[in-house]
């Protein structure tokens, strides 16, 4: 991930003024059909006033399907060739899914709007194989901590203070965990050498942990329901819950830094509809879009640099996505199955030792 270590790099590829004419109409090769997506539920591509101006655009029907784990996005594409048009990938799980045959390589001339998307990201080993980049980077985003307002957090080593006991809630995910873990324990966060010295940084949580959540309506309601006063959150999460659930919650990035990550748009191997599906993914990408997801509901940064510098100066998600925190040490990037079953291993031990 080292090209792309600050946000402030941000750029316009020397394509971009013409793309801008091509974002504002998609190709008549595209019109008609239906395709299908497979993403998380309530994550932009099922937006209805999108798919409604899609498909009056396009005549191009919008279905999806939901995942509720990366695991099981992978598990779908394997076990259904051929009834996927488009999916969502985070870019630490592109590498498998393309060497997998589980999607194809991204044909940029039938994403106009690419040209914007910043060339680091585009470029990103992450996303690149063999010099063929088999997704479209779409949004990225961090995992850091969500707050009641008035409370600081410096340091994810402060959230075993006895100020927080009883009080701090713990996202269900082992990546993001041991992640975190490494962070508190100053490791890498993808190749942390010290696997015991995260076991016991994640257990030193224990007299403060109040509950483990598994999703972004959970979170919400025991929030509003002062269950917890801080928590482990991702950043989209925590402007969604701000500007529409008017929670009182402000998002952290620690001295540490954020786990970032980056998502992206892939056409899947086999698609029924792959003019449709390169139109969809234009769509998403498209500044247009982008904006009024961002403003209206809440959303990531968004990988097109025309997009992300198009939001309003005092919008929530541009506040919250600062430049300085994309720092290529802290994205979460492809690494092998042992290492991700010894992450599993860990986090299973530590809840272990939080039931007792």
């Amino acid at each position: 991930m080292s090209n792309f270590s600050r946000r402030d790099t941000l750029r316009l590829l020397s394509a971009a003024i013409a793309a801008v004419g091509a974002s504002t109409a998609l190709p008549a090769r595209a019109a008609g059909g239906k395709i299908t997506v497979l993403n998380w539920k309530g994550y932009g591509t099922d937006e209805a006033w999108s798919l409604e101006a899609f498909q009056k655009a396009t005549g191009i029907e919008v279905v999806h399907d939901y995942f509720s784990s990366e695991a099981e996005s992978l598990t779908k594409m394997r076990t259904n060739p051929g009834a996927y048009d488009v999916v969502l990938l985070n870019s630490a799980r592109v590498s498998t899914a393309a060497t997998e045959g589980l999607i194809e390589p991204a044909d940029l001339s039938k994403v106009p709007n690419a040209a914007d998307v910043n060339p680091d990201l585009l470029a990103n080993p992450n996303f690149t194989i063999d010099g063929k980049g088999y997704a479209v980077p779409w949004v990225w985003g961090m995992t850091s901590i969500a707050a009641r307002e008035g409370i600081a957090i410096a340091s994810y080593k402060d959230l075993a203070a006895p100020a927080y006991a009883d009080r701090f809630a713990m996202d269900d995910d082992a990546m993001i965990a041991v992640a975190m873990g490494a962070l508190m324990t100053g490791q890498d966060i993808n190749d942390p050498q010290d696997l015991p010295a995260i076991t016991e940084a994640l257990k030193s949580l224990k007299p403060n942990v109040k509950m483990l959540w598994s999703s972004e309506d959970q979170w919400n309601k025991s929030f509003a329901a002062n269950e917890f006063d801080v928590s482990v959150f991702w950043s989209g999460g925590a402007v969604r819950s701000k500007r529409n659930a008017k929670l009182p919650v402000d998002f952290i990035v620690p001295t540490e830094g954020a786990i970032v990550w980056v998502d992206g748009l892939a056409m899947a191997t086999d698609a029924p509809n792959p003019e449709g599906a390169a139109a969809f993914i234009d769509w998403m990408i498209d500044p247009k879009f982008y904006v009024e997801w961002a403003t209206k509901v809440g959303a990531p940064a968004s990988a097109n640099a025309k997009a992300l510098a198009a939001l309003p100066a005092d919008d929530l998600s541009a506040q919250v996505h600062k430049p300085e925190y994309m720092v290529s040490k802290n994205v979460m990037s492809a690494m092998p199955d042992e290492r991700r079953e010894a992450f599993n291993n860990l986090w299973q031990e530590v809840k272990a030792f939080y039931a007792e």
